[in-house]
């Protein structure tokens, strides 16, 4: 029987030699949660020029304290010019300071009769103003390769004037689910069928994780058409996914099929859940490889496998180190639990409290009850043969995209 493999070995088969896909310019309104495939330097200034952060009156604030003629009015997007010697302009939001003004006052300290303003005294220098360049200033790095492009970041590039963008292709995936008892919805349900619940939520899953899903196809229990469906997904894909067919059954087929289309580089692993999983790649006709990853069929194995495998895959494939390990934090354990020889990842929900990050086990961790998923915050590590009392620190991994 083969040595149940920790999670580390198991890292370190499906990644190595795995290469960066290439490059495609996408327009910016196409681009989110794309990868970045080059470095971008900032262009202009943000703020293109010294504006006012609220709506107010620009003057010098030497002349502070006294009634103050207003010799202009400054609206956004208009141009203004230089402000008169002992005058106050009238300016708005994101206007433009006047050349010779150097602060703001915000009108609810001021009283104007429209056409003269009295300021309050000891206005400082600078008050109110958004300097030119605050935030980004020209030939600055603004955004890094193998950033991921998410909402502040597709507005820092507009805010460039940027319109196209060089992004990483996305990694193309097969999906593939196996059984004669797993049925789509919407088929009535005859004796001994369960419906396909991991297809959709693995989908789901590899496109948040910056993946595109080529393929949804479903494999029988024989030997040679799950040859020819893996032979099919490997030239369509960059990485063929699938569910159920890895264990020691006379029906799993999964395992045999990819042996004898190329390697097998790992197979079971000392965790729970996700006992039988399969690494490895499957060999195409030109000599080149698709990745693959065989996941067990209960669907909790599946989401637990897919955020512990595929999440880094899709992450190393794209160049995008955010993807490449979940954030680990640490939490009290409002719930007891031990362990066997496998290390164990639990679903857990997290409540941040004064006193700290509380973690609450969903109490049914069976590997086929995938409520337990739905509002399941991280999965707590739990080593092998630990006993895990209530009150104690244990570290968490955050289920982040």
């Amino acid at each position: 029987m083969a040595e149940l493999q920790p999670i580390r070995v198991a890292l370190e088969a499906l990644l190595t030699d795995v290469h960066h896909l290439g490059a495609e310019c996408v327009p910016l309104d196409a681009a989110a949660g794309r990868v970045l495939a080059d470095a971008i330097t900032a262009q202009v200034d943000v703020p293109p020029f010294d504006n006012s952060a609220m709506d107010g009156y620009a003057l010098r604030a030497s002349d502070a304290g006294k009634w103050l003629p207003i010799s202009q009015r400054i609206a956004a997007g208009s141009p203004a010019v230089p402000l008169v010697e002992g005058s106050c302009a009238r300016i708005f939001t994101g206007g433009e300071i006047p050349p010779g003004a150097d602060c703001v006052v915000m009108q609810e300290r001021v009283e104007s009769d429209g056409k003269r303003a009295l300021i309050p005294a000891d206005i400082p220098v600078g008050d109110n103003v958004r300097r030119q360049g605050r935030d980004v200033c020209r030939g600055d790095l603004l955004l890094n390769i193998g950033d991921r492009l998410e909402a502040a970041a597709l507005g820092h590039l507009a805010g460039q004037g940027v319109t196209q963008v060089s992004v990483r292709c996305r990694p193309r995936v097969a999906l593939l689910s196996t059984g004669d008892e797993i049925i789509d919805p919407g088929t009535p349900l005859k004796p001994g069928q369960l419906y396909n619940s991991n297809r959709p939520m693995l989908k789901r899953l590899l496109e948040n994780f910056g993946a595109e899903v080529v393929q949804l196809v479903s494999v029988p229990d024989d030997y040679a058409q799950t040859v020819a469906l893996l032979t099919q997904a490997a030239t369509a894909a960059d990485v063929v996914v699938s569910t159920g067919g890895v264990s020691v059954g006379e029906e799993d087929h999964v395992k045999a099929a990819l042996e004898s289309l190329g390697q097998l580089d790992m197979w079971k692993l000392a965790i729970r859940p996700g006992k039988p999983l399969a690494l490895g790649r499957l060999l195409r006709e030109d000599g080149s490889n698709a990745r693959f990853v065989g996941l067990p069929g209960n669907p909790v194995s599946g989401f637990v496998g897919a955020w512990l495998f595929l999440r880094p895959l899709m992450g190393a494939l794209l160049g995008c180190p955010t993807l490449s390990a979940l954030p680990a934090l640490t939490a009290t354990a409002n719930f007891t639990t031990s362990t066997g020889p496998r290390q164990h990842y639990m679903r857990v929900a997290l409540r941040f409290s004064e006193e700290g990050i509380i973690a609450d086990a969903f109490e049914d961790q069976n590997s086929g009850v995938l409520s337990s998923c739905i509002n399941a915050h991280a999965l707590a590590v739990i080593d092998p043969h630990q006993q895990v009392e209530k009150g104690v620190a244990i570290r968490c991994l955050w289920l982040q995209h």
